[in-house]
């Protein structure tokens, strides 16, 4: 196994980047009709090439997970990010969650996405993120469907119980997880903390923008301490407060949920790049023997 920490002996961190623009968002599933995608203003390319640009300036290489549906209407975001030496994942066709699906469409999605990403980033897709985390016990057979596709990790499960998404009892740390047929899958799961018992969510996205910023610093320090290296995760669209204001189409705690924190979301990003150390989820799962190349 390599180190997996460095000199300073501090442990290496995934960083993510969900690749969705603000209207494929799950919140805006009622307000936003999926044939209207085409007609709003897209910022995806603008906040992408943001991110690049911070990761660049920060000496950090992130994992990219991308929605195929952003990489067919803006091929060229993948083949940035892939040319910036970033790892391209997919995140799914469509946005939909693999439980508002069946079976054979979650399964088409999987694969689709994976060719699609290839194609325009000229290099093997290894890691999959579902959209909303919907790798739940109701969906486990998509384990199978990865391993069929050709993936060589997930990235899905959230450690907690909530009603939307999560395995409250699932592993908290990097791991090879069973498929129902038996065969593995190295699972990366997001990153908790423990407060007086209860798992709270410290890896990012709203949890990100919503709470201050120490309350990550110190989820990360929490699971680096416990010998666990977490994973980050943001989309794109959280660093852009100039993004259109559709709080008309949203209930008011959707307002709040995915308009808080907007303008403070680059400057906490760039104070947590500097404050820990972060390379890519396969370079973390090669580190820790889980992925082997």
């Amino acid at each position: 196994m390599i180190a997996e920490t460095d000199g300073d002996g501090r442990t290496l961190n995934a960083m993510s980047v969900d690749v969705e623009d603000y209207f494929h968002v799950t919140v805006f599933r009622r307000g936003v009709r999926r044939d209207e995608w085409g007609t709003l203003e897209s910022r995806v390319e603008r906040n992408v090439d943001a991110l690049l640009a911070l990761f660049g300036e920060t000496g950090v290489r992130a994992t990219f997970f991308c929605l195929g549906e952003v990489a067919r209407t803006h091929p060229g975001v993948v083949r940035r990010i892939a040319a910036a030496g970033h790892e391209v994942a997919s995140h799914g066709m469509s946005h939909e969650k693999l439980d508002a699906l069946d079976r054979a469409a979650a399964r088409a999605e999987i694969f689709d996405s994976k060719a699609l990403l290839e194609d325009l980033a000229g290099r093997e897709v290894l890691g999959f993120r579902a959209p909303s985390f919907s790798v739940v016990r109701g969906t486990l057979w998509a384990l199978d469907d990865l391993l069929d596709a050709g993936y060589r990790y997930d990235s899905s499960i959230f450690p907690i119980g909530r009603p939307d998404y999560g395995i409250a009892d699932a592993r908290r740390e990097p791991h090879r997880l069973a498929a129902p047929s038996g065969r593995e899958l190295p699972e990366f799961p997001l990153t908790v903390a423990e407060v007086f018992g209860r798992a709270v969510p410290v890896s990012g996205g709203g949890y990100f923008r919503l709470l201050p910023y120490v309350v990550t610093r110190w989820g990360f320090r929490n699971a680096n301490d416990a010998g666990r290296p977490g994973i980050f995760y943001l989309h794109p669209w959280e660093i852009d407060p100039g993004q259109p204001d559709l709080r008309a189409r949203l209930s008011r705690l959707g307002a709040f949920r995915h308009y808080t924190g907007l303008g403070r979301t680059a400057e906490k990003l760039r104070r947590l790049l500097t404050a820990f150390r972060f390379d890519t989820a396969a370079e973390v799962l090669r580190r820790r023997g889980l992925l082997a190349g």
